[in-house]
């Protein structure tokens, strides 16, 4: 697998890197190996915890040369580059700050003694993290393990090898000794060796079903703890009582942010029979006002997709929604670019036979779909194989609520696209995967919560 930097926005190769050997990962995992059985890993969280305020510091002083470098890598606007960049550093502070009584001992009331929990590092982390963040993703499985004293050995996407040594040179800067966090440069068979090699407790992705897939059963094989964040089809519900302005400029975001390249990006958008007609009118006008151009300028309002194959799925994703009976409402075909554009697309009529209801679009097209009723909603909503995140739209909150309830996925947002915050847990069901990342539950995934009893 080729590691290489290539433009989105005009397809011109930037710079080819060489792939990491088995000698070098042989001395990674030994490093990381090494770290773990030292004091750094053993000692007190307090030894820890200053690297990663250290490191939101430097994310923030190097915030514009950090986002010009992801907008170059990936296509991602450079606005959004850089909210990106911020959203790394807060969470870092937030383990920097939290860590510490997240995994503080808990006392269990028992008749057999004083009874309490303790939180220690497992070992090695294998962690696969995708493109479409490249800093936050990582930033997702570090922090926590960090504090938590798990060194990491991470592969990157291979479309954002500069993303990826930036983010390691980074994490050295701020102070955190070799083997806390290795980027290599390797292939899917590498990982495989990798999470089978003894020295490696547990395996974090963020990605495909197909490599999830891959990578559970690899770890499941060999008896190690997985955490999976994968694909999604959320919804978008919007009640006839809903603030439809608001629906409407929140769904348009949810749906384009970051060129649609989002797990939990708006996808099936749900909206109630009687204000149907009004919302796809306004929806429909605000994505004929996308501009699309250049990430790196400021007005442009949607970004090229991160790669010719992405191009190519998309394109072939919506030509075969159409040929099985979805009726294309707005645009449809890749933008008459030299880069991997695609224009701004709606889709109405998807029935269920037809393979576009199930699959995950990842780019700027969205689906409508209207209903009679909440219950309606409700079912079609859990009608998935995906089980990610999703959104409701209504004035009546307590009716949003129970709605709510009733939704299968692992987050949803009321009157907010789905969103990602330090301290929420981000997760989901079904083959969105398993486990969380983030707040007080993801720094657990990793931990051994060892019980300790004293007698009576």
């Amino acid at each position: 697998m080729a590691y290489k930097t290539v433009n989105p926005f005009n397809n011109q190769l930037i710079k080819e890197f060489p792939s990491h050997n088995d000698a070098d990962i042989e001395v990674a995992l030994r490093q990381a190996d090494a770290l773990y059985h030292s004091s750094w890993s053993k000692g007190s969280i307090e030894q820890r915890l200053p690297v990663l305020h250290k490191l939101a510091d430097l994310l923030e002083n190097q915030q514009e040369e950090l986002a010009k470098i992801a907008s170059r890598e990936m296509g991602k606007l450079i606005g959004q580059s850089r909210g990106e960049v911020q959203l790394c550093a807060q969470i870092a502070r937030y383990y920097a700050d939290n860590a510490k009584s997240f995994l503080a001992p808990v006392k269990y009331p028992s008749e057999l003694g004083e009874a309490w929990i303790e939180h220690h590092p497992i070992g090695v982390i294998m962690a696969v993290e995708p493109w479409n963040f490249p800093y936050y993703q990582l930033m997702r499985v570090l922090a926590p393990n960090l504090a938590a004293g798990n060194p990491v050995v991470c592969k990157h996407a291979s479309i954002v090898p500069q993303c990826a040594e930036s983010f390691a040179h980074l994490v050295r800067e701020a102070g955190a000794p070799d083997g806390a966090w290795t980027n290599l440069f390797i292939s899917s068979d590498q990982v495989s060796a990798i999470i089978a090699d003894p020295r490696v407790q547990g395996a974090a992705l963020t990605g495909s079903e197909g490599a999830g897939s891959v990578v559970a059963a690899q770890a499941a094989k060999h008896i190690k703890k997985s955490t999976l964040e994968l694909g999604g089809n959320d919804v978008f519900i919007v009640l006839d009582d809903a603030d439809l302005e608001k629906a409407v400029e929140v769904g348009v975001q949810a749906r384009l942010n970051n060129a649609g390249q989002v797990c939990t990006a708006a996808k099936r958008f749900i909206i109630h029979q009687d204000v149907a007609d009004q919302f796809l009118r306004k929806f429909t006008d605000a994505f004929q006002q996308v501009k699309m151009g250049d990430p790196l300028d400021e007005s442009t309002t949607l970004g090229p997709l991160s790669s010719k194959d992405a191009l190519k799925t998309l394109s072939q994703q919506v030509s075969n929604a159409v040929h099985k009976g979805a009726k294309l409402h707005l645009g449809g075909k890749p933008a008459n670019s030299e880069g991997n554009f695609f224009e701004p697309t709606i889709l109405t009529h998807i029935t269920r036979d037809n393979p576009a209801y199930f699959e995950e679009f990842f780019g700027p097209v969205a689906q409508i779909y209207v209903v009679n009723n909440d219950e309606e909603a409700v079912r079609l909503a859990n009608d998935s194989h995906y089980g990610l995140g999703g959104a409701i739209f209504s004035r009546n909150i307590q009716r949003a609520k129970q709605m709510a309830s009733r939704i299968e996925t692992g987050m949803v947002w009321i009157n907010w696209l789905t969103d990602t915050a330090a301290e929420l847990p981000f997760g989901g069901v079904k083959r969105s995967g398993f486990g969380r990342e983030l707040s007080d539950v993801g720094i657990k995934e990793f931990v051994n919560q060892k019980l300790v009893v004293v007698h009576k």
